[in-house]
């Protein structure tokens, strides 16, 4: 979204608190995530993927909201939203979660982090999870407080951000370890830090804990990153496809199941507490899913951009799915794409047509990830 667009900023859309600071940088373009806007234009997408993977980018990403859940009984309430067991969630651990309703259907899948034994935040991924947890807990009987803070993050993604964070925080941050978080400050400035990131990268997000200082921030990283190549970027869609990373509203959404993503492990049936959607999730396993998330390697010539629609999939002239995200990786030199076809359409290997923008197109199913299946990038 640009002025140029026809569209304009207005006051009922937020703007982050390194807003005009991205301005400053370079950003040209916006989107709109959880209510508030997202830089999406640093100029070339695909100087920004070898920016990510070669050094590293800063990405505001404010939209990325905390719902922050505290009182007594702030775990119970925590682990009634989710399918994932996080009786060993130690203080100071992140993890990946699945929010799921009464149906077994996604709402959102955020980053959970425990600050202390009853200090919880949910950072989100584009969906108002701030509503459902408090509508959740009016009749829950439980007593908790909810709330969205004044906390708004920066990732810092790239092989060279350990040594961008060694470079602003000395070296006890490289013990941070993946999925692990960290409250410090930087010169005055309020922060949690964790190793965590919408990249496949290894990375940093930056929680910064008073909005006013947003600016100051964005321009203390950007100085010291300098001497690494840090350039202002955006999330790369390119990473994140090959990462097979999901993207809320595109390759999930409220009428996905975690099953037809292959998120077993996100969801434990036989633990001893209840969570919303428990039954509904069991009987859907035991029945089995009738369509399922793959990997595409799509043969036409190399997309121009990530796919605006969902493109139909077809099989003996049946449909048989769609793709959700689609991207040229320059890296493999492939069209690679995320889709979500027929469980009888799923084995590796199959052929199918996609319709893509500019005409069919011969695809063939493959794994995913496309890249660095095991993450050992971002984990190590």
């Amino acid at each position: 979204m640009t002025q140029s667009d026809g569209f304009g900023f207005g006051t009922q859309i937020r703007k982050s608190p390194y807003f005009d600071a991205t301005v400053r940088w370079g950003a040209k373009g916006f989107s709109v995530y959880n209510h508030m806007y997202i830089p999406r234009d640093f100029g070339d997408p695909e100087q920004n993927f070898w920016n990510l993977v070669n050094d590293a980018i800063l990405c505001d990403v404010a939209v990325e909201r905390q719902v922050e859940i505290t009182g007594p009984d702030a775990a119970k309430f925590v682990q009634m939203l989710t399918p994932r067991d996080l009786s060993k969630m130690a203080v100071g651990q992140c993890k990946y979660i699945l929010i799921t309703n009464a149906d077994g259907g996604i709402l959102n899948d955020p980053i959970l982090l425990r600050l202390a034994e009853n200090h919880f935040w949910i950072s989100l991924a584009d969906s108002d999870i701030l509503l459902w947890a408090q509508g959740v807990a009016v009749h829950s009987g439980m007593d908790v407080s909810i709330c969205e803070p004044d906390v708004s993050p920066l990732q810092l993604q790239g092989p060279k951000s350990g040594e961008i964070m060694r470079a602003l925080f000395g070296d006890s941050i490289m013990d941070l370890k993946y999925y692990w978080l960290r409250e410090v400050d930087l010169d005055g400035i309020p922060l949690i830090v964790s190793r965590t990131g919408w990249s496949s990268e290894l990375g940093y997000e930056l929680y910064l804990q008073d909005g006013s200082r947003g600016g100051e921030l964005w321009e203390k990283i950007m100085a010291a990153g300098q001497p690494f190549g840090l350039q202002p970027g955006h999330t790369s869609s390119i990473r994140r496809i090959e990462g097979g990373m999901l993207s809320y509203h595109a390759d999930a959404d409220i009428h996905t199941n975690p099953f037809e993503l292959g998120f077993d492990r996100l969801v434990d049936l036989g633990m001893e507490a209840g969570f919303i959607g428990k039954e509904a999730l069991r009987r859907i396993k035991e029945k089995g899913v009738s369509r399922k998330q793959v990997g595409l390697v799509i043969e036409c010539e190399p997309l121009k951009g990530p796919n605006t629609t969902f493109w139909p999939i077809t099989k003996d002239g049946g449909t048989v799915g769609k793709v959700t995200s689609a991207v040229y990786s320059p890296r493999l030199e492939k069209n690679i794409a995320l889709a979500m076809v027929s469980a009888g359409s799923s084995e590796l290997g199959t052929e199918v047509e996609v319709k893509t923008a500019s005409g069919p197109a011969k695809a063939t199913i493959v794994e995913i990830p496309f890249y660095d299946p095991k993450k050992s990038l971002a984990a190590s």
